[in-house]
C-alpha cells in the first residue's frame, strides 16, 4: 500500500500508468506468433477427460412482491425530549431471494403545516450492533430536508440487499434543532417504505462489506489528520464473486472558513483499492433545478455534494479489475490538500470567506467537515 500522503500523486498518474500496463503476451492471449489460437491448458484438460470443471450457471430463487412500511408519519423534532433519532425493526424478506429492484420511497412532511426552518441533513439506515459499544450505521439513504417546505424521494437502494434482509433494526435521523412550539417550525414528519419487486437482474448483489461505517471528520485541521478517521481498511471479497463495485456517500458542511469549505468548495476525494486510484469531484452545481416548490434560503447554490432538498446521489464505482474474488483488499481514502487558516488555533488568521474572525460562531463560521460512509459491494452475474 502507498503512504496516504502520495494517495493524490497516484491518483494524478493513474492515466499514465494504466496506459503503460503491458499487453498480453502471445502465449498469454492464446495466439501464436503467426496469429493463430493455442488450446489453453484448461481446453486441453478437457479434451483429454471430456469433463469441465465449470459450475451450474446462478439461477437465485425469485421473491415476490411486497411493501414494508418502516415510519409512517414519525415526528422527527428537538424539544424537551430527543426525538432527532427514531429506531424501528424490520422484518425483511430473506436474503436468498432474488429483487428486480428495492426502492425507498421517502416522503418529508409537516408538522402541525410547520415545516423546520432549515435545511437539515438526515439519513435512514441500518443499525449494526444496536446499543452495544460497537454500534454502526450501514447506511441507506442520505437526504437533505428543504428550507420549510415537504418532500418526496425515491431512490433506488438495489445494491443494499445483501443488508435489507432479514430481521433488522432501521433508523431515522434529522439534524434539527427545532420542535413543537418553537418559532422556526415543528420539525418533521418522516414516512419511507421499502418497496421490492420479485425478478432476477442481471447482476444479484451477494455481500455488502463495510468500509467505513457512517462518520464524520474535519478538514483543513492539521492537528486532526484525516488518516486517524479513516484508516486504512482491509475485506475479503467472496470467492463466488463476478463483479465489484465501491458505494459511498460523501457530502461537505460548515461554512466562513477558507475558500468557504466545506460546504462550499469543490474538492477531489480519492480511493486507492489495493494500487488501483478511484477519485471524483464531490460538487453539485445543479441545486437551482430541484424539483421542490415554495422553497426558501440559498437553495439554488452549488454545494458539496448535496443540495437542500434532494437525496445525496451515491458514488458508484466499478472496482472489479482492483478487488479480485477470494482476495484481500485493502482500501484507502483521501481527500484534497488543504488547510484551513480561518480557524480558532490558526497560527496567522487569515482568508476567513464571510469576514468573520476565526473563532467559530455557530452561524456563519462553522467547523469545515465531511460527512462519509463506504463499501464495497460484490456481485455474482445471473445465468453464468
Amino acid at each position: 500500500m502507498r503512504p496516504r500522503e502520495s494517495l493524490f500523486t497516484a491518483l494524478a498518474a493513474s492515466a499514465l500508468s494504466l496506459a503503460c500496463v503491458a499487453q498480453p503476451s502471445a502465449s498469454e492471449s492464446g495466439e501464436t506468433a503467426d496469429g493463430s489460437e493455442t488450446a489453453s491448458s484448461t481446453e486441453a484438460d478437457e479434451t483429454e477427460t471430456g469433463e469441465s470443471d465449470e459450475e451450474d450457471p446462478f439461477e437465485p430463487t425469485i421473491g415476490e412482491d411486497l411493501s414494508v412500511i418502516a415510519f409512517d408519519q414519525t415526528h422527527v423534532y428537538f424539544g424537551e425530549q430527543n426525538h432527532r433519532q427514531i429506531d424501528v425493526e424490520l422484518s425483511l424478506p430473506a436474503a436468498e431471494l432474488a429483487y428486480e429492484s428495492v426502492t425507498l420511497e421517502l416522503t418529508l412532511g409537516c408538522p402541525n403545516g410547520a415545516c423546520d426552518w432549515w435545511d437539515r441533513k438526515g439519513f435512514i439506515g441500518v443499525v449494526r450492533d444496536p446499543g452495544s459499544e460497537q454500534e454502526s450505521i450501514i447506511e441507506v439513504a442520505r437526504f437533505m430536508t428543504p428550507y420549510r417546505v415537504g418532500a418526496q424521494h425515491v431512490i433506488d437502494v438495489s445494491e443494499l440487499r445483501p443488508v435489507l434482509a432479514g430481521d433488522l433494526t432501521m433508523r431515522v435521523f434529522i439534524d434539527t434543532w427545532v420542535g413543537p412550539g418553537h418559532a422556526n417550525g415543528d420539525g418533521w414528519l418522516v414516512s419511507a417504505r421499502l418497496d421490492f419487486v420479485g425478478g432476477a437482474p442481471s447482476r444479484v448483489p451477494i455481500e455488502v462489506l463495510p468500509l467505513w461505517d457512517l462518520r464524520t471528520f474535519e478538514y483543513g485541521n492539521p492537528d486532526l489528520p484525516i488518516a486517524d478517521s479513516m484508516p486504512t481498511t482491509t475485506v475479503e471479497i467472496p470467492a463466488e464473486a463476478d463483479a465489484v463495485s465501491l458505494r459511498s456517500i460523501i457530502t461537505g458542511h460548515g461554512q466562513g472558513n477558507l475558500h468557504n469549505c466545506a460546504e462550499f468548495c469543490p474538492r477531489n476525494h480519492g480511493f486507492l483499492v489495493v494500487e488501483q486510484p478511484f477519485v471524483r469531484e464531490i460538487w453539485r452545481d445543479d441545486c437551482d433545478q430541484t424539483p421542490i416548490e415554495g422553497q426558501q434560503g440559498t437553495w439554488q447554490y452549488p454545494r458539496a455534494g448535496w443540495c437542500p432538498g434532494a437525496e445525496v446521489i451515491p458514488w458508484l464505482e466499478d472496482v472489479s479489475a482492483a478487488a479480485p474474488a477470494g482476495q484481500s483488499v485493502t482500501v484507502s481514502y483521501d481527500v484534497e490538500t488543504y488547510e484551513n487558516s480561518c480557524r480558532p488555533d490558526a497560527p496567522v488568521c487569515t482568508g476567513c470567506a464571510l469576514g468573520t474572525g476565526c473563532e467559530y460562531d455557530g452561524g456563519n463560521h462553522t467547523p469545515p467537515i465531511y460527512d462519509l460512509s463506504a463499501m464495497l459491494i460484490a456481485y455474482r452475474n445471473v445465468g453464468q
